[in-house]
């Protein structure tokens, strides 16, 4: 296989336990993303990494491939090289199971571009900030680039900084979008890189790899999504669902 997207799903959040099995228009959160994984071409399969029995039993129930990881692991990325550990594939995407607005066509560009660059190891997406609001948000992390779209920084605050007179034009910010896409070989080499002191500083895991001195490739989306930490944010899919009659 080429490329397959693994949705790592945990029961337990401390903002919001069982998230993933919330309601949206009659289906639960971790489906929406199925169903739209499932529309991104360069994805030879899907499979739904989860640690608890009820999750498990709703992803069968709407015809998901799912693999019962252990309960133990602290996070996704650990939870997917459990499960690609004895697969031949190429490159794994990781779809985020609180990601219910993913479009097919971010999958596909971050699939895309390890496949079509062999010097890619690890890519991601960003999308320019449009609401104003976010730019000071601790919980949209934003991020810079080099002139060929390499990561030079993620961050919780507001970069790059501006000074006072700037023209409102040149005002540019840009947020993540977490998705992530690693070759096989390099997801072994990021579970084996120390936490490092930028990502405990801005409690942002892919700071590691930056810190390691490996590079991550961003690329630009015009999709919009919304991720659900909390019943608020749940709230907000709901509302653009219903704007957008999606």
């Amino acid at each position: 296989m080429n490329v397959i997207g693994v949705i790592p799903a945990r029961y337990s959040s401390t903002r919001f336990e069982g998230k993933v099995l919330a309601d949206i228009s009659g289906k639960p959160m971790i489906q929406h993303v199925w169903e739209r994984a499932k529309q991104a071409l360069i994805l030879d399969d899907v499979i739904i990494a989860c640690d608890d029995e009820r999750i498990a039993a709703v992803a069968k129930g709407f015809g998901a491939k799912v693999v019962f990881t252990a309960k133990a692991h602290i996070c996704g990325t650990d939870r997917i090289i459990e499960v690609i550990n004895p697969l031949e594939v190429k490159a794994v995407i990781n779809i985020q199971a609180d990601e219910p607005l993913i479009h097919p066509m971010m999958i596909e560009a971050v699939g895309r571009a390890l496949l079509d660059d062999p010097k890619i190891s690890m890519a991601t997406l960003m999308k320019k900030i449009e609401d104003p609001k976010e730019i000071n948000d601790p919980h949209v992390v934003k991020v810079v680039v080099d002139k060929n779209n390499f990561a030079l920084y993620f961050s919780r605050a507001a970069i790059p900084y501006y000074p006072e007179n700037s023209e409102a034009n040149e005002l540019v910010y840009y947020k993540h979008i977490g998705l992530y896409g690693y070759t096989k070989d390099f997801l072994f080499t990021y579970k084996n890189l120390p936490v490092s002191r930028l990502e405990k500083t801005e409690r942002l895991e892919q700071l590691r790899v930056l810190e390691e001195g490996y590079r991550i490739k961003v690329l630009e989306t015009k999709h919009e999504t919304i991720g659900v930490d909390t019943p608020a944010d749940l709230e907000k899919v709901k509302e653009y669902l219903e704007a957008h009659k999606i």
